[in-house]
């Protein structure tokens, strides 16, 4: 019967839970595989999860004793660590609280991405003559990610804040999973085969790195190579690295810096344009500035030159030289007319019939030849005489 049970409360289960556990595992050694490791940067914890092959263990080690750490932790490392186990009665979890870490060399995953990182930039994947500028002013932006993660909310929130004129296209993916690496290599494939976008935007928000394993994929890694569009790479949180990231155009460090390295702020944009405006309105004055002193000098030139008389005199001058002229020509076409005058009175005197008046006559043959010769005609050859008062014939004797 119910009534005669002995009933333990939760907070006496997890009372009791705990007093068991410190009791038995505290100051007691672990080792597996680092993994969704965390730096907490204002009260400088660490938290992350250790793990084998088949279970995980969450840990926590505070600033007080991971500010003497020799080595930077990363996820794939595996690592020994020391501490006691803890466990917090209200939410009925357990933890370790970690004293030491040290390395016990590197986890499985590490290394796999390790050589495939060594392999793709032995083939020049990572080189930097590959990397494609992002336009400066993109219109279109793709984005592969997850339809119903943060990232892509993150990414939406910066970019409708920073652009909104810019439209978004987002091709949704799983991105971690066994199909994540094919879909997201589908959807960089895709995107350049409708080549509707300028730039495209891949990720997804923080999580271990077994979650993050879909970006270091080599088939992702050779379709972001490919890629005719500019990519950026934002997986993960700050201290993440991926594959993908390495291959891309460009490396964010979270999907919102992606969004903000994509665009150009509205604002700058407007601050951009004043600065312009400025610049053209102060090289305008400028100029203004130079017409004005260069019009001062020659106002003072003018002014020292009296350009007025000097014309006025230069005129007077003028009229003096037309009037001279006019009384040059004047007198020469005279003199010439007198001249000429003269010549045709000598020339008429010297004429013919003046010649006849004088008492002479001019003889000629009959057909009209003027004699200047008595040889050129014979002895009882007729002939003509031509004088003042008419002509008669005669005859060669």
């Amino acid at each position: 019967m119910p009534e005669h049970r002995n009933y333990l409360s939760v907070s006496d289960l997890n009372s009791k839970i705990r007093y068991s556990l410190e009791k038995d595992l505290s100051s007691i050694w672990v080792k597996g595989e680092l993994s969704n490791f965390h730096h907490h940067p204002s009260s400088g914890h660490m938290y992350f999860t250790l793990k084998d092959e088949l279970n995980e263990i969450r840990c926590a080690m505070f600033r007080a004793n991971n500010q003497f750490l020799k080595f930077n932790p990363l996820d794939g490392m595996s690592i020994r660590l020391f501490g006691d186990i803890t466990f917090y009665e209200q939410r009925g979890s357990l933890q370790i609280k970690v004293s030491i870490m040290e390395e016990d060399g590197v986890g499985d995953l590490h290394k796999a991405f390790e050589k495939m990182k060594s392999s793709l930039e032995k083939e020049g994947l990572f080189d930097k003559k590959y990397k494609k500028k992002l336009p400066r002013y993109p219109k279109k932006i793709g984005i592969i990610t997850s339809g119903s993660g943060a990232a892509i909310k993150d990414i939406f929130n910066v970019l409708g804040r920073r652009a909104p004129q810019v439209k978004l296209i987002l091709k949704s993916v799983k991105v971690q999973g066994d199909d994540a690496p094919n879909q997201i290599s589908k959807a960089i494939e895709l995107f350049n085969s409708e080549n509707c976008v300028d730039v495209l935007i891949i990720g997804r928000g923080g999580g271990s790195i077994e979650d993050l394993w879909a970006f270091n994929e080599e088939i992702v890694a050779r379709s972001i190579f490919k890629s005719l569009i500019p990519i950026i790479s934002a997986v993960g949180h700050e201290t993440d690295f991926s594959i993908s990231d390495f291959v891309s155009d460009v490396r964010a460090p979270t999907p919102s810096a992606a969004a903000e390295i994509a665009v150009i702020s509205k604002d700058a944009i407007l601050k951009n344009l004043k600065s312009l405006e400025k610049q053209i309105i102060d090289l305008i004055m400028l100029r203004l500035e130079k017409y004005w002193v260069r019009k001062d000098q020659l106002e003072r030139r003018i002014s020292i030159s009296k350009p007025q008389v000097r014309i006025l005199n230069s005129i007077e001058l003028l009229n003096k030289y037309y009037e001279r002229l006019v009384y040059v020509n004047n007198q020469n076409f005279i003199h010439y007319k007198n001249n000429l005058e003269s010549l045709l009175k000598r020339l008429v005197g010297l004429g013919p019939h003046n010649v006849l008046e004088r008492g002479f006559s001019i003889p000629t043959d009959i057909k009209g030849n003027i004699i200047k010769s008595p040889d050129q005609i014979k002895v009882g050859d007729i002939f003509n005489l031509k004088t003042a008062k008419g002509s008669f014939k005669g005859r060669k004797i």
